[in-house]
């Protein structure tokens, strides 16, 4: 049926859709592929938590171990050994995932995030902890790339912003669940072992969950293994949108025999189409990094305390309203990023990003300059909380989304890695810097270069990002042909380039 449609009324685009509304997917319509994006998302969890956990343990961590109190260094790298650990599950994550599959990779991910957890849980001295963190970090590099692109791939095209958006609830909602515990916990003895222990449970249940999973249904049609394949999107789809979208894998695996192409890791920067992709994608990725949510979400307890509340018990519970906000405008996002669109919603965010950081920049050179009234320190705390509002339904969710559907299928697992990878780099620059800059510059100086970063982003956003609300991963191909060689030139495939 749809060989007959041409490239404009593929299965789930819109010109498909209007002519067949009758076809159309709800989110929730299909319990099918909600469960299995939500078993997909606990690897989200796991990322939230574990990112979002470490705020809170290290004020125990320095209780008990008064040298690494007493070392910015030392705490900064107990913090950033898990996104060390990320940029090699990344690295590696894009390869697993495309020679594997994604229920193989997000074994994996589980298995680091176990033993890990156990190792922190279990530590004698913070040498230890440093080396667990480093495993729970494997877990969440491979999590980064994996379940994005698992949930993407189940999605039918017209949903699968919400659905892997949602994937961005998990990760706050583990960030908040993270803080739920921190605070729980602040009285128990062994705290900081409880908190990061805890971290096994949900990557345990996860782990049985994929027992029972089916691969992705691209991945097996990428690999041959047809009849695997419709069988889960039999799952997904009903008759007759089922056989388009069959039809459409079919007619990619053809073309793909035909021309037997052979990924290769200098393609990403020969090609011009997967270069500018890349350029995108990795672009938003550290753009979300160095616009400070590293920041704000690991060391919220200690600027908190910076800014004029002492206590651990008032640092970690507006921490946990901090991180509530996070969750809370993360459903926001869910519901506007099919609607509004990724652009706009990037663009908005970091406008409100940008905001906030001058609300913080300010305050906080005030309180530095030695006024200690409290006002200053409730007015750095609202713009955190605004920050959190703000970045949380469009640069929280967006770079992942665009990650797993911009690149083409042959490159997607490793372009997503590589992507991701670029994510948990600026990661661990934001994270193993920020305290020693604080500390040297002050901190609202410090939250003046974040916002001078903002405003780079919002041009970035404006110049190289396309919109890819409701397109199918073949029409966003054609917007990087397009952008590399033109509209009106007759433009080879990327597949026919990258086998010449």
């Amino acid at each position: 049926m749809v060989a007959d449609m041409g490239m404009s009324m593929n299965a789930g685009t819109s010109d498909y859709l209007k002519k067949y509304p009758e076809r159309r997917i709800s989110f929730f319509q299909s319990s099918y592929i909600v469960g299995v994006s939500f078993a997909a998302g606990i690897g989200g969890l796991l990322f939230g938590y574990d990112t979002g956990v470490i705020s809170g343990a290290l004020l125990y961590i320095n209780e008990e171990f008064e040298y690494v109190k007493k070392s910015y260094l030392l705490q900064e790298i107990i913090v950033s050994m898990a996104l060390v650990g990320a940029i090699f599950g990344a690295a590696i994550g894009g390869y697993i995932n495309d020679v594997f599959g994604r229920r193989i990779a997000t074994i994996i991910a589980d298995l680091s995030f176990i033993i890990g957890s156990m190792i922190m849980a279990f530590a004698p001295n913070p040498m230890l902890i440093i080396v667990g963190r480093f495993l729970v970090g494997l877990g969440v590099g491979f999590a980064s790339i994996t379940a994005p692109l698992y949930i993407a791939e189940v999605s039918p095209s017209e949903i699968r912003g919400g659905l892997v958006s949602a994937n961005c609830l998990m990760i706050t909602g583990g960030q908040f669940l993270s803080y739920v515990i921190n605070y729980g916990l602040t009285r128990v003895p062994g705290t900081w072992r409880w908190m990061l222990g805890l971290a096994a449970t949900p990557a345990l249940i996860q782990l049985v969950l994929m027992m029972f999973l089916p691969e992705s249904p691209r991945w097996l049609y990428h690999k041959n293994r047809k009849e695997e394949a419709t069988t889960v999107l039999s799952k997904i789809y009903p008759s007759p949108r089922l056989g388009d979208e069959i039809a459409i894998l079919e007619d990619h695996l053809e073309k793909e025999s035909k021309n037997k192409v052979k990924v290769k890791f200098s393609d990403v920067f020969k090609l011009k189409e997967i270069r500018l992709a890349f350029i995108c994608g990795a672009g938003l990725q550290a753009f979300q990094q160095f616009v400070g949510i590293s920041v704000i979400m690991y060391y919220s307890p200690i600027i908190i305390q910076m800014a004029g509340f002492k206590s651990n018990e008032s640092a970690l519970f507006l921490s946990l309203v901090v991180s509530a906000l996070n969750a809370a405008s993360t459903i926001l996002g869910i519901y506007l990023i099919d609607i509004a669109g990724r652009k706009k919603l990037v663009i908005g965010s970091l406008s409100g990003v940008v905001g906030a950081l001058i609300l913080l920049s300010v305050s906080c050179i005030i309180i530095g300059n030695g006024n200690k009234r409290q006002v200053f320190g409730w007015l750095a705390i609202a713009g955190l909380g605004v920050y959190i509002l703000f970045f949380a339904p469009g640069m929280g969710p967006v770079p992942w989304t665009l990650n797993s559907e911009i690149y083409p299928e042959e490159y997607r697992g490793l372009c997503a890695g590589m992507s991701a990878t670029v994510n948990w780099i600026s990661s661990v620059i934001m994270s193993t810097s920020f305290l020693s800059m604080a500390e040297g510059i002050g901190l609202g100086q410090s939250f003046l270069i974040l916002l001078g970063v903002a405003v780079l982003a919002i041009v970035f956003v404006i110049i190289y990002m396309p919109e890819t609300k409701g397109l199918t991963f073949e029409e966003v191909a054609d917007i990087w042909n397009q952008r590399a060689y033109g509209k009106d030139k007759n433009i080879e495939s990327i597949i026919e380039k990258a086998s010449a």
